[in-house]
């Protein structure tokens, strides 16, 4: 049981959170804190939130778990004022889908406290933002990854892996370097691509018609293209090395597919996209 939850940063991922540990009875009362007082208002409203205050010290001065849920590129600043703000015993995570600038920053930050850090990302969420996005089943039979180093606490990772079970989390743990490199081929790139899509297809002169007639399938593919385009923004600096190499390989296939059909190869597509299909299907299932 959690007796005081702090959440830095109230919006999908940290309001579904909550709701799911207030379900399950695994927090005594959650705290938040964010820079949208109306936004931390309408927690409150909802239940997400039994409380929230208008500093970080005042939010986790007395909290024993605290899940920082902001975008990438603040998480430095968070980290700083945290390191003098937390009780010495309490336990710091994060939500991060990039976790070597998190460690990065964390480690420099936190001082004594970065031994009770864990790094973790759920592989969970929706393109929706804000409070009212959030629900307690946005976590079950979901991936959570943990990703300690060397220094961090045992105590504190039992804690965090405990914390995401009871949302109904599956946990997995994995080093950072391989998270990042994972999670730039199968979230970052792409999001990426269809950020891309969209954007050039929106410069296109019958862009009004081609959105207006767009099948399920470029529904579902953009879909991800109405995510909060901060966080991305900061998930890209972030993990940019292993973004930048899987974007070059991909830009390789784009040639290889324009070369076929320029070429009205149709033994090399066929044999493209038949492979393809074939991977898809026995790594992921015919879903």
């Amino acid at each position: 049981m959690i007796d005081k939850l702090a959440i830095i940063g109230v919006g999908l991922i940290g309001s579904s959170l909550s709701l799911a540990l207030k379900q399950a009875g695994a927090v005594r009362q959650v705290i938040g804190f964010g820079r949208n007082q109306q936004n931390l208002a309408r927690g409150v409203e909802l239940g997400v939130l039994d409380a929230f205050a208008d500093s970080i010290e005042a939010t986790v001065s007395d909290a024993d778990v605290i899940v920082v849920a902001v975008p990438l590129g603040a998480m430095r600043q968070v980290f700083s004022e945290l390191s003098a703000a937390t009780r010495i015993d309490a336990v710091i995570t994060d939500v991060g889908s990039s976790k070597g600038s998190v460690v990065t920053a964390a480690r420099d930050e936190l001082g004594a406290r970065f031994s009770r850090f864990v790094p973790g990302h759920p592989i969970a969420g929706t393109e929706k933002s804000g409070v009212e996005a959030g629900f307690p089943s946005l976590y079950e039979n979901r991936r959570v990854i943990i990703t300690p180093v060397q220094q961090t606490d045992q105590d504190a990772i039992s804690v965090i892996d405990e914390m995401w079970r009871h949302c109904g989390a599956v946990i997995e743990y994995l080093d950072v370097e391989h998270h990042d490199k994972v999670l730039a081929a199968t979230s970052h790139l792409p999001h990426m691509l269809a950020f891309a899509l969209v954007h050039q297809l929106s410069h296109l002169n019958d862009h009004d018609e081609i959105f207006r007639y767009a099948a399920g399938g470029f529904r579902d593919f953009t879909r991800i293209a109405s995510s909060d385009p901060v966080m991305w923004r900061d998930v890209c600096i972030a993990n940019g090395d292993a973004l930048v190499s899987l974007v070059e390989q991909y830009q390789q296939e784009l040639d290889r597919v324009k070369a076929a059909i320029t070429a009205e190869d149709a033994d090399e597509l066929l044999k493209l996209f038949s492979r393809a299909k074939s991977e898809r299907d026995s790594l992921i299932g015919n879903c």
